[in-house]
């Protein structure tokens, strides 16, 4: 089935006390996956690549969640890379070009705080990219995943997702905190005029890019210790699932 942004649940949500359990048993879970990935655990076999590609509103978690994500790992086995907007010199190249150094090799793990999903959202949206540019890119994004994918990569894409009233709530708290207002740009608030045109640039990019080889999970973030445990936990069950289709079962260690 498509993920759509009705799919979400906005009411999911654990108390401080489960939210801490659950998200502790996940990173210790994600750790023993990881280790076993890069083949430092188990019988030494080097699994696929892993690439986790995170997309949201603004305000949605995707920091925190990224940071809870890689908390448990060594910085040595994983790389965390956030794209913004594409310098001058890299627009004199094909979009996805500027993405390619960042991707994984088998054993690796990257993480992509934002991504090339920009072409069919924030580039649509404003009008940075041409209607015949970000049509085009759909099938484009999905050649590439689907080459990589044939390749052996594990992509696990997921949209943060939360209420228009929930991202106010969030804006507000951040103009109110000095340490935190470096956060919120004008840009932000522009962009929040626009929710329709973006929820129907999300929802398209849902459909046409959701595919079994990629495929797109839309989490539920209106509660952040919710979001920040069902990431990991999609994170998790892809690892699995990719170990298992290179012939290795993943290990079960006391505590995770």
């Amino acid at each position: 089935m498509t993920a759509t942004l009705a799919d979400a649940d906005l009411s999911l949500t654990l108390d401080r006390e489960g939210g801490e359990r659950r998200l502790a048993q996940a990173q210790q879970r994600l750790l023993a996956l990881r280790l076993q990935l890069g083949g430092l655990l188990g019988d030494g076999r080097v699994g696929p690549p892993l690439c986790v590609l995170l997309e949201g509103w603004d305000a949605s978690g995707k920091g925190g969640a990224i940071r809870r994500l890689v908390a448990p790992l060594d910085p040595r086995h994983v790389r965390v890379k956030q794209f913004a907007a594409p310098t001058e010199d890299e627009k004199r190249h094909h979009f996805l070009q500027r993405f390619w150094p960042v991707l994984p090799g088998r054993g690796g793990m990257a993480v992509l705080d934002r991504s090339w999903y920009g072409r069919v959202l924030v580039e649509r949206v404003e009008g940075f990219a041409t209607e015949a540019e970000w049509t085009r890119a759909y099938d484009d994004i999905v050649a590439l995943e689907h080459m990589l994918a044939g390749d052996g990569m594990v992509f696990v894409k997921l949209w943060l997702h939360i209420s228009d009233e929930e991202q106010l709530k969030r804006f507000k708290a951040r103009e109110r905190d000095p340490l935190k207002r470096w956060k919120l740009t004008d840009e932000d608030w522009r962009n929040r005029e626009k929710r329709p045109q973006y929820e129907a640039a999300v929802e398209q990019m849902l459909a046409r890019t959701d595919k079994p080889q990629a495929p797109w999970t839309v989490i539920p973030a209106e509660s952040k210790r919710y979001a920040r445990v069902a990431v990991i936990a999609t994170v998790c069950e892809a690892i699995e699932v990719g170990l298992r289709a290179h012939g290795i079962e993943p290990l079960r260690l006391e505590g995770s």
